[in-house]
């Protein structure tokens, strides 16, 4: 009985082993770097709306996503990232996780540890608005893509800054346009 026990414990182990994600290494970088500089306190604070984004298992029936950053100290960043379940009236689904700002001075790449640091990702702001009124995340990678607004936009917003991600190189027939709250 104590080996099924024991047997049962290392299968439950390699599971949750299995659905780690980790941050990708410099061989694996194929996104474009980041094309200008980040304010820490204008960009990596307050809430942002999620836009589009590309498919992602995580965010699988979300709707109405946000992002909330808030500064700690140095160069360290609270996220707490949310979303509806089905409808932007739907339960609330929300994780948060602790970032490190890698690039110091550009300020540009963010490393956040979800789960106690079971999941780690990386966002690189590949873009930004002068005005800090929405920014294109990435991972390096070149498997994930994140638009973001500090208001929910108009449809020609949403069109300019989709036109920005295929000149960055995305894909942007695959993104999903999540529904949003009421404006």
């Amino acid at each position: 009985m104590s080996s099924m026990k024991s047997l049962m414990a290392s299968a439950i182990a390699a599971v949750a082993l299995a659905g780690c994600v980790t941050a990708p290494s410099p061989s694996e970088y194929r996104a474009p770097q980041p094309a200008k500089p980040v304010d820490v306190q204008r960009l990596w604070s307050g809430r942002w709306h999620e836009i589009a984004r590309l498919p992602d298992r995580l965010t699988d029936g979300c709707v109405a996503g946000a992002s909330i950053y808030t500064p700690v100290e140095g160069t360290r960043v609270d996220v707490r990232d949310t979303c509806q379940v089905g409808t932007p009236q739907g339960k609330e689904k929300a994780i948060g996780g602790r970032g490190e700002i890698l690039d110091p001075g550009t300020n540009a790449k963010l490393r956040v540890k979800y789960l106690a640091g079971f999941v780690t990702w990386d966002y690189w702001v590949l873009d930004r608005a002068d005005d800090y009124s929405w920014f294109i995340s990435a991972d390096p990678t070149f498997e994930r893509l994140f638009i973001y607004t500090r208001d929910l936009p108009t449809e020609v917003q949403v069109r300019s800054l989709t036109d920005r991600a295929r000149a960055l190189g995305y894909d942007v027939s695959r993104l999903e346009f999540p529904a949003q709250p009421a404006r």
